[in-house]
């Protein structure tokens, strides 16, 4: 018999046929991802161009101090009015707007950089590179810092307020160069390892909300606290000297002050007894107490275990 013929089945395509998006995830990075993302960011840090690192480093030096001047402006004229718990609490907020800038928009922190450390930990880059880092941001940060404070000096934006701006300018850097050295040593390991912190909180962000809410509270803190930020000083002392030794005589009439009473406002004071000391302080609470200590709990026993 002739077999009778059948149509050929008609094979449905698969399912899976076309590539499937994974879905979004809003949830914040864990812990143990964090310090890989870190990790991988401290080795695109250590290896970018001299001239990026260097340009981005000034930036990161002007928004600080915007964020400076911001704490500055605020807390203006507060004493009289509120307490010192709430005028400092104001000013860290205001001064939020440094790191947010830094973080959000893109820039080279010498004391954030501190977590690159992580990478060299895990010897993903060389102590020539993590050092290389540190050196051309640091020197980034004081260019964009002063810079930043000439430009605000020429503007007379410490002449507001009848004078008031300049008053708070003039005692915060009076303070800050009053410091004896151990006691700025250790202002300046409890402010970085808040900074760090902050950045650390950040690498669990999925979104810009989430960055500068991660940002707010440790920042807030360190600033009413009254801890010691190396490239915050590198614009409150440099400003208030450029007042010292520039303001026309009608600003300290309007005050009722002479720059006889800031004694301490000096050059050498603004290096020695305060940025060595702050900074030394700065990379102790940021790559020791932050950066190695997260190494070595998420990336060093993980590794030994594989």
């Amino acid at each position: 018999m002739t077999p009778i013929p059948t149509r050929p089945k008609t094979v449905a395509p698969a399912v899976d046929a076309q590539p499937v998006t994974p879905p979004l995830r809003f949830d914040a990075l864990l812990p143990v991802e964090m310090a890989a993302k870190a990790e991988t960011i401290g080795v695109d840090k250590a290896h970018m161009a001299i001239h990026q690192t260097f340009v981005l480093a000034i930036l990161a030096g002007a928004f600080i101090a915007l964020g400076a001047i911001f704490a500055a402006t605020v807390t203006a004229g507060a004493g009289g009015v509120l307490s010192f718990g709430v005028s400092r609490l104001l000013g860290g907020l205001a001064f939020c707007l440094g790191l947010i800038l830094v973080v959000v928009a893109g820039a080279e922190l010498f004391t954030g950089n501190n977590l690159i450390v992580m990478a060299w930990a895990d010897r993903r880059i060389s102590i020539f590179h993590l050092l290389r880092n540190w050196g051309i941001v640091y020197v980034g940060n004081f260019v964009g810092s002063v810079a930043t404070a000439a430009l605000v000096f020429w503007g007379q934006q410490y002449t507001f307020g009848d004078g008031e701006v300049g008053i708070s300018l003039l005692k915060i850097a009076e303070a800050k160069s009053s410091l004896a050295f151990g006691q700025a040593i250790a202002l300046g390991i409890l402010c970085n390892g808040l900074v760090c912190l902050a950045v650390w909180l950040c690498y669990s962000a999925r979104t810009t909300t989430d960055k500068i809410l991660s940002i707010i509270f440790p920042i807030t803190a360190f600033v009413a606290m009254g801890f010691e930020h190396s490239v915050a000083n590198m614009f409150f002392i440099p400003m208030a000297i450029f007042i010292k030794v520039g303001a026309a005589d009608s600003f300290w009439s309007l005050i009722g002050a002479s720059p006889l009473d800031f004694p301490n406002l000096t050059w050498a004071n603004f290096w020695l007894a305060n940025l060595l000391p702050v900074t030394i302080g700065n990379i102790i609470g940021g790559s020791l107490l932050v950066g190695l200590v997260y190494w070595f709990i998420y990336i060093r026993r993980h590794t030994e275990s594989i």
